[in-house]
């Protein structure tokens, strides 16, 4: 009995050590071994990793079919199927993977008006898709932007709910806001360029830190955003995304894509509402602003000959909001026995590009939008109008094998009414007019495969302010395996300040406004260092790291002195230099597994110093973490 029990032991065990088996083999791109290559067995815990030659082994691996994956950083997985059995245990497979468009390879427009790859654009561009924004959801891309490091959006006013978006620690005018590449020039864009977009109808989110006035001219100063909405050939058939909170919030985005003839078009439908006064800190007022907004997006695309560009896009929002005393109502609006901040809103975008019919690689883009407020503060009225158009023509051309040259001539006319001093001279209105003719030119130089020289000169004819100039230089150094990038950068932006679209105070405070001086253009000079590095560990392990080193000098910078008189606010150029300086640093790590973690730190410092005292800015933070 106990010899017929080990013999049934041992021809068990030998069948058990008989059911598993060994897969080897290589992963190779373009005949180049990859190393630190993932190789796993689909549904089981069992992988690897390559070596420096691209090879690798799994062992244990069951007997039967098997589906074999490889994965890498920057390329394209590939699995491959396969059958182990008794008489072939072990199995010699061989994966070619294919360059992929990674995040650090995604295409990119914002930093070079062109569309380049972002690991080869000597900008240095930073991109956010939908999945980014819906992991945090909110009513708007404006409170999302909470979630970019070095990007703030700041309330302004916990009352009316303005607020606008800082970028390194500068205010809300001096970030340009872009829809589709194309500028929605105007001080009120920050505010409402950012909302009542649907979130299933854009692509992406470039933003560039750093003054692109170059390119893009005025308000470009602390950098832009640029909103890439969708092709309709790529956006869904229908969808629709509804959120509310426990405070009665309520948020719901449609969007669907349908064809008429030889055009395709993209209609969103985005509308807010929240009716619910609460003061949980018992101050008498409204916590948070009460809102209905309603806000409708249409672009069409047209099919023309050897596939060039035609789109035209347009926006309408309005908004009704209000906040103040937990007692007001309409029928108070205006007046001062109960205290109340209600404001109205109608506001048009239209904006779109336009391909000449020529063999030069010429384009018309072009822009324009209406905004129209009338707002009480308590019993001080502000009525504004502004209407703002923009048209530029660039010209991209292929010199020789080294340069990549962009010539371009933009026109911008403002128009600004409202009833403050702003306009208001004696006894007379004199709405401002201002005429915004520019020239600018780009050259990149590709001085070899692993450096690149960007060069750029704008000028401008402002026509209250006269000429301006505005150069940029971009260098630009990679490592021969793409895993490490260098960035140089030094350039002028300038603004030309409308405060009464920009600063609230001044609109709902009692205070008398004072202007000590005809305001200059602000001008600011910046330097930027930007390094990217790349690190794959042996265990397959992404970590991704983003650092930047930023210095940026104002002269004429207009700052509102609310401490002289405190029944004034008296605006003039500051007599001395402004400075906004500090470093950054973003991380990507992740994981075979999916899991993923993103996180960024930034520090700044920025002062302002006239006649010898330097101060640290107003409501600007000298620390931020996401």
């Amino acid at each position: 009995m106990k010899q017929l029990f080990t013999l049934i032991l041992a021809t068990w065990c030998s069948t058990s050590f008989a059911q598993v088996g060994t897969a080897s083999g290589k992963v190779l791109s373009a005949g180049t071994p990859i190393e630190f290559a993932n190789v796993i067995v689909n549904g089981s815990s069992l992988g690897g990793t390559t070596d420096e030659d691209g090879f690798f082994e799994i062992k244990n691996v069951p007997l039967g079919k098997v589906i074999i994956t490889a994965s890498a950083v920057g390329y394209q997985s590939q699995s491959k199927s396969a059958t182990l059995s008794v008489s072939r245990p072990a199995i010699t497979l061989e994966f070619a993977l294919q360059e992929s468009t990674s995040h650090l390879e995604e295409v990119v427009i914002s930093g070079t008006m062109k569309e380049v790859s972002r690991l080869e654009s000597p900008v240095p561009v930073e991109v956010y898709s939908p999945v980014f924004f819906k992991a945090n959801p909110t009513p708007s891309i404006f409170e999302s932007l909470q979630n970019v490091n070095g990007v703030r959006p700041q309330l302004n006013c916990n009352v009316c709910n303005t607020g606008d978006i800082h970028i390194n620690g500068l205010e809300g005018p001096y970030t340009m806001i872009l829809i589709d590449g194309m500028p929605i020039v105007s001080g009120l864009s920050t505010v409402y360029g950012l909302t009542g977009i649907p979130q299933a109808l854009i692509e992406r989110m470039e933003i560039v830190k750093g003054p692109a006035s170059t390119l893009y001219g005025s308000e470009a100063v602390g950098g832009l955003i640029n909103i890439i909405t969708k092709k309709p050939s790529n956006a869904s058939a229908a969808s629709f995304d509804i959120m509310g909170t426990s405070w009665g919030e309520v948020n719901s985005d449609i969007g669907m894509k349908f064809n008429a003839g030889k055009a395709q078009s993209l209609l969103g439908l985005n509308y807010f509402n929240y009716q619910n006064p609460i003061d949980n800190n018992h101050d008498g007022f409204t916590d948070v602003t009460l809102q209905n907004r309603i806000s409708v997006f249409n672009k069409w695309d047209f099919h023309r000959k050897n596939s060039r560009a035609f789109s035209i896009a347009g926006r309408y929002n309005y908004e009704d909001r209000w906040g103040g005393d937990m007692r007001w109502t309409p029928e108070y609006r205006g007046g001062d026995e109960i205290y109340g901040e209600s404001i109205y809103t109608s506001r048009w975008e239209a904006f779109g590009v336009y391909q000449l019919p020529v063999k030069e690689l010429i384009n018309f883009q072009f822009s324009a939008n209406g905004h129209k407020q009338n707002s009480f503060y308590g019993n001080t009225s502000y009525n504004a109008d502004q209407y703002v158009a923009f048209g530029q023509l660039t010209w991209n051309k292929q010199a020789g094998e080294r340069h990549d040259l962009l010539v371009g001539a933009a026109y911008r006319y403002t128009y600004y009414d409202d009833n403050t001093p702003a306009t208001f001279n004696n006894t007379a209105n004199h709405p401002s007019e201002t005429f915004l003719p520019g020239l600018f030119i780009q050259d990149e130089i590709k001085l070899s495969e692993s450096n690149k020289l960007l060069l750029g000169m704008r000028y401008d004819h402002n026509s209250v302010h006269g000429s301006i100039l505005s150069p940029r230089l971009n260098y630009k150094w990679s490592s021969n395996d793409k895993q490490t990038v260098i960035r140089l950068s030094g350039g002028n932006g300038y603004r030309v300040a409308n405060v009464f679209t920009e600063d609230h105070a001044a609109l709902s405070g009692s205070r008398t406004v004072v202007f000590t001086e005809s305001l200059k253009p602000e001008t600011s000079w910046n330097t930027n260092l930007n390094v990217v590095k790349k690190i794959i560990t042996k265990g397959g392990t992404f970590i991704g790291l983003d650092a930047s080193a930023f210095y940026t000098y104002f002269t004429n910078r207009i700052v509102p002195d609310y401490e002289t008189d405190p029944n004034k606010i008296i605006y003039s150029n500051l007599d001395g230099s402004a400075v906004s300086k500090g470093i950054s640093l973003n991380i990507d790590m992740s994981w075979a597994s999916g899991f993923k973690i993103l996180a960024g730190a930034t520090v700044m410092d920025v002062t302002l110093t006239e006649e010898g005292e330097t101060v640290r800015q107003l409501l600007t933070e000298r620390f931020t973490g996401v």
